[in-house]
């Protein structure tokens, strides 16, 4: 079983706990505009990599991964775009005790049954999700990324009925994403969800432009500069306000 691979990152430290070995998929359905990965967009390039292949390069890893609790972490693009491979990439990791995560946005959610059966398997394996909210707002989501946002709330509740342990994370990008109403309603729908482990904000950046520029695209955002610690601050406290209440809620 194949994969198309964008690149490896053999000591990530911050897509889930420990260090972690990293890979970044080829694809993704969406176009967020503040997107650092945008050479991860088109489906069915990149490096073909054999699931072989990538376990003998983690397992080079292994002493540093299990001393800090880390493991692997598929990020993207869209990993879910790639299942089968995910499905046999994490069973192999799961026969030497290697921790499991995704990063996804959901973008590529279906309740087509062989998504599902696909899915089902695969959650079977996975340890942790990052689930990538980018806006609650419908419409505001379909100006940001380009498409609509019911698959990817269906995907967050699906993953809160299976009790799968998920950390949630938002980008803050100012005048886009950090309007006090629509993180209140983030908020109560993060609360909502009886799995989330942890909440992250990240803050919005510049440095994927370059990619950007490199692949002769016009950057959106360019007159936009990232928020100040103070709105980073609030945003965290709006969002976690829910998360806290349900959290009381249950004990």
């Amino acid at each position: 079983m194949h994969g198309n691979i964008h690149s490896i990152e053999s000591f990530g430290t911050v897509d889930g706990p420990g260090i972690r070995y990293v890979v970044f998929t080829q694809g993704c359905l969406l176009r967020c505009q503040y997107c650092h990965n945008a050479d991860t967009w088109e489906i069915g390039t990149g490096k073909q990599m054999s699931v072989a292949d990538i376990m003998e390069d983690l397992t080079s890893y292994l002493p540093f991964i299990e001393a800090s609790g880390g493991g692997i972490t598929v990020s993207g693009g869209e990993p879910l775009l790639q299942m089968p491979f995910l499905i046999e990439l994490f069973k192999e990791c799961k026969k030497i005790g290697v921790h499991t995560t995704i990063d996804s946005s959901g973008g590529c959610y279906s309740t087509a049954p062989l998504f599902q059966e696909q899915l089902n398997e695969l959650l079977n394996y996975t340890d942790l999700i990052l689930v990538d909210l980018k806006h609650i707002n419908r419409k505001k989501h379909i100006q940001l990324t380009g498409m609509a946002n019911d698959h990817i709330i269906q995907f967050a509740k699906l993953l809160s009925e299976r009790k799968i342990p998920v950390w949630i994370r938002h980008v803050l990008v100012p005048s886009i994403t950090d309007d006090e109403n629509d993180l209140k309603e983030l908020s109560e729908f993060i609360g909502m969800l009886e799995n989330v482990e942890k909440l992250e904000i990240l803050p919005y950046h510049k440095l994927g432009v370059y990619k950007w520029e490199a692949l002769g695209l016009e950057y959106p955002l360019k007159n936009i500069e990232p928020p100040s610690d103070e709105k980073v601050n609030l945003a965290y406290e709006i969002l976690t306000k829910s998360l806290t209440f349900y959290k009381k809620v249950l004990t």
